[in-house]
């Protein structure tokens, strides 16, 4: 084998598919889906063909032209790469055809029971595939590295709709012999109260942003290029429609800066409080959490993020995970260049100021294993999920910020454009980017140290923390808090989530508990509704071992599946000694919880517990 990702069985001697036709009956009550995946390739070839699966049954594999099935077989499954499906080409193949059933427990899909939505009337699914989950949703070459178009027929109960990361084509009545290949045949295809959805994606993306989501779904109109999609609920949708109505200004503005918007639509999706993520930049059809409607338009700050992914990530993408900083890092810069044009510097800084604080305590979690403090790092035999954190975020902001520092903004802002254009629609690792900047931008590596900010590990000593008035303040008044000073009501009268976000991250880690009581009982910290605050005070509530609070962690946990508020909360209750109550209690919540959270948000639970119960 030849393999060009650690994390995929593609083998680089062997042609990457370019086009995907795909079918996929949804079937609600059995929680799977009846699939069949024709792959398509750019030229005849004849032999072995590796692909990716996970947990999926393979029916068949099929000449789509002569219909005659032909030769596979599945590996015993790799407890992080899944299943190795490898096909035998016989006689000068240009597509292929497979027929699959997924399995309940897809690490991609989330199946959500009526209940569990917000009419309760009907279920929803929707796929999360980042970093290594679309295999369990078809078999497919599952690295950023195969980059494929893909057409989609999506069979579903006619009552509900289907949205996806495609132009959506049309909504019409199953058509007989469309079913004929699948595993539940052409009768359940065409059965009463079914509904196809087409779609088309005309662009290569790779296979992580393939996306869909099925449900009792509504939509507002927010801009020329924009629809707010929801649960069909007026309350969700209008309080999404308000969060997100200054949108239109900020893909302008990502042109202004990067130069067109190429995916023709920016339409968003709010999905249940069970996301795993704050969002996934699916192309044309964001996905987001609900805990990014704040009220006050602060989440469009997940948006801008999620938008600057349009040019950075989904049009020059990784190669492999182990150079996910190209995807966020470039990101991170562009999310805070588009905030700092629509919402103003002191915002921007903030977010640089609140990023800074998670890169040091990134720092401390990996400072057993400092390979994961770099931007390019080996992740031979390593789960991307159990290693996802801010290191490619915000070292990678920090490099490409210290780039800027160095050459002026006009000629970086110059840079950047010429690098996206020249590299669109293309995979690319670190190297091709580091050829290209000192092509560039001759004598950079003098200035800047490309292979300490790339390959070493920890925080370079020319970082740079932010500087404002505002965040100097907090940063301040935060250190105070240790000597006993509690910031005053008129010092905080102005702060929002953000503000006071940045406060929790820079008090001590050590706080007595009737501290902890003390600033509740003035700002009531625990009953926000921004979760960012909310969690970073709990956090300290934990630490603090205020017992106070316990029922609020619960209450939280079981009413957000984000990883990024799971993850601290149940590390913070089991990690450390003399936490035998911290710790029954995790595993009695996370026992209770565990079916509302999306599979990859289970599966980091279960690590961090397995690492310290």
């Amino acid at each position: 084998m030849a393999p060009v990702d650690p994390h995929s069985f593609t083998d680089s001697t062997h042609p990457f598919a370019t086009h995907i036709s795909l079918s996929l009956y949804l079937d609600f009550p059995s929680s799977t889906i009846h699939g069949s995946a024709l792959l398509s390739f750019p030229d005849p070839y004849t032999g072995p063909l590796s692909l990716d699966a996970r947990s999926l049954i393979v029916h068949s594999v099929i000449d789509p032209k002569s219909h005659t099935p032909l030769p596979f077989s599945l590996s015993v499954p790799d407890p992080i790469r899944g299943c190795h499906l490898t096909i035998s080409l016989e006689n000068n193949h240009d597509s292929v055809l497979v027929v699959f059933t997924t399995h309940p427990s897809a690490s991609a899909l989330q199946w959500l029971s009526p209940p569990q939505t917000f009419n309760k009337t009907y279920p929803l699914v929707y796929t999360q595939c980042q970093a290594i989950h679309a295999r369990s949703v078809f078999p497919c070459q599952d690295t950023p590295a195969a980059r494929v178009r893909y057409t989609a027929r999506l069979n579903i109960p006619r009552q509900l709709s289907a949205v996806m990361a495609a132009r959506h084509v049309e909504k019409r009545a199953p058509i007989s012999g469309e079913g004929s290949f699948l595993s539940c045949g052409d009768q359940m295809w065409c059965a009463e109260g079914r509904a196809v959805e087409e779609f088309v994606m005309e662009q290569p993306v790779p296979p992580y942003l393939f996306a869909f989501a099925v449900g009792e779904l509504g939509f507002r109109e927010v801009g020329p290029r924009t629809r707010v999609y929801a649960e069909a609920a007026p309350a969700v949708m209008d309080s999404a429609a308000r969060e997100f109505a200054g949108t239109e200004d900020m893909i302008r503005q990502g042109e202004k800066l990067f130069g067109p918007y190429e995916w023709e639509r920016f339409d968003l999706l709010v999905l249940p409080p069970s996301f795993p993520y704050g969002g996934m930049e699916n192309p044309r059809m964001v996905f987001l959490t609900p805990t990014v409607i704040k009220g006050d338009s602060s989440g469009a700050q997940v948006v801008a993020h999620e938008l600057a992914h349009s040019w950075t990530g989904n049009l020059i993408t990784n190669k492999t995970n182990e150079h996910f900083w190209l995807n966020e890092g470039f990101t991170t810069y562009a999310e805070r260049r588009i905030v700092e044009v629509v919402q103003g510097e002191e915002k921007a800084v903030l977010n640089i100021g609140i990023g800074w604080r998670g890169l040091n305590e990134e720092m401390e979690r990996f400072k057993d294993n400092m390979e994961f403090t770099k931007l390019k790092m080996n992740q031979e035999g390593v789960d991307p999920d159990d290693v996802y954190s801010q290191v490619p975020y915000e070292k990678g902001f920090q490099f490409l910020w210290r780039i800027e520092r160095q050459v002026g903004r006009p000629a970086f802002d110059e840079f950047l454009k010429k690098y996206i254009a020249t590299f669109k629609f293309q995979s690319i690792d670190t190297d091709t980017f580091l050829d290209f900047l000192k092509a560039n931008i001759p004598g950079i590596e003098k200035d800047v140290d490309l292979v300490l900010w790339t390959e070493g590990t920890g925080i370079p000593p020319d970082a740079y923390e932010p500087v404002s008035s505002l965040y100097t303040q907090i940063v301040t008044l935060a250190n105070e808090f240790n000597l006993g000073r509690m910031p005053r009501e008129d010092e905080v009268a102005d702060w929002r989530g953000q503000e006071w976000e940045l406060y929790l991250e820079n008090l001590p880690k050590s706080v007595e508990a009737s501290q902890i009581i003390a600033l509740d009982q003035r700002y009531r910290l625990s009953e926000s509704k921004d979760y960012e605050v909310k969690v970073g005070f709990l956090q300290l509530a934990i630490t603090a071992k205020c017992r106070d609070y316990y029922g609020e962690v619960e209450k939280t946990l079981k009413e957000v599946g984000r990883m990024k508020y799971l993850r601290p909360l149940y590390t913070a209750l089991v990690q450390g000694n003399g936490k035998e109550e911290e710790k029954i209690f995790s595993k009695r919540v996370f026992a209770e919880a565990r079916d509302c959270y999306h599979p990859i948000a289970q599966g980091v639970v279960e690590s961090i517990l397995s690492k310290h119960l």
